[in-house]
């Protein structure tokens, strides 16, 4: 059963102090019930939403003072680093150390990641991966995996699923990691240089481009803005013809999915007000100069300005 929690609303990630707080407050609920009804907290699930790592220092101890485990959601975050370390473990092709608060060194005991097409790091077509340092997590991960599996292939010890990376999509991971540093470091340039030019022209009142905490590198999965003024920068790139998304335009807690946990209009106000204000620019480590020149033109004129 999923307990929400909202944002920060400058990196659009859980917000350590809400996640604190959320904790208490169903621990305190949940105390009262006879024992036989009694629910138990078992993880907490941060998102590095857009590429930018959550705040791993924060969440960890949060997670060592209730005894929770940490998985960390890195589907749009390979590649990027907290303080100093790689995100997901993926060290430049070798797995490695993830340089935060557990005990093996890592941001979380086991994180996720996906190759969808469209993540920094990405097949043609569905896939992704799991990564952790525990061994019997490993072991039972990969057995989940292809069909409960145990010691042979007609041995099924667990109701397990089919969720093999098949042979093509490996093929074009392993060449597509050869170039992945290069094409991290042009996703950098380009994110850098769209705020740049963006605060050369607007001010905070048109446009708020992303900002990154001490410590942190994100991947640029996305380069997402917010703006008062969304409706008419994004009838503007519409016209001109440049691609425009707006990722996440109704919180979790809104869908109708979610609708059994008994959500209302203002539980999440910081997500709400962001869902509403939030697009994403044309981002990708081939963008061009003359593009990106182009697609800042068209905002700056949308906002009113020269």
């Amino acid at each position: 059963t999923p307990i929400f929690v909202d944002i920060d609303p400058s990196t659009f990630n859980m917000d350590p102090a809400k996640l604190e707080k959320a904790i208490e407050k169903f621990l305190a609920e949940n105390a009262e019930k006879p024992i036989n009804e009694k629910l138990q907290a078992k993880v907490i699930l941060p998102v590095d939403i857009f590429g930018l790592p959550a705040d791993y220092r924060a969440i960890q101890a949060i997670g060592k003072k209730f005894g929770l485990f940490v998985l960390e959601d890195a589907a749009q975050s390979l590649g990027a680093e907290y303080f100093g370390q790689k995100v997901g473990g993926l060290n430049l092709g070798s797995l490695g150390s993830l340089g935060s608060l557990d005990d093996q060194g890592n941001l979380g005991v086991t994180a996720t990641t996906s190759f969808f097409p469209a993540k920094p790091l990405g097949c043609y077509g569905d896939g992704g991966a799991i990564f952790t340092f525990d061994l019997a997590m490993a072991e039972k991960i990969r057995s989940i995996a292809l069909h409960g599996k145990g010691q042979d292939r007609y041995e099924n010890i667990q109701i397990g699923i089919n969720s093999r990376l098949d042979t093509l999509q490996a093929a074009v991971l392993l060449s597509k990691l050869e170039i992945f540093p290069n094409e991290l470091a042009a996703r950098r340039r380009i994110a850098d240089r769209y705020t740049r030019e963006l605060h050369k022209h607007l001010s905070e009142k048109d446009i708020v481009t992303p900002m990154l905490p001490e410590g942190s590198l994100s991947a640029w999965a996305q380069y997402s803005v917010l703006s008062p003024k969304k409706n008419a920068i994004m009838a503007a790139l519409k016209k001109a013809a440049i691609p425009i998304m707006v990722y996440y335009p109704k919180p979790l807690h809104l869908q109708k999915a979610f609708a059994y946990l008994n959500y209302r209009q203002g539980d999440f106000p910081i997500s709400e007000k962001i869902s509403e204000e939030i697009f994403s620019l044309p981002m990708h480590p081939y963008l061009s100069e003359p593009d990106q020149d182009q697609i800042i033109a068209v905002i700056v004129e949308a906002c009113g300005k020269k």
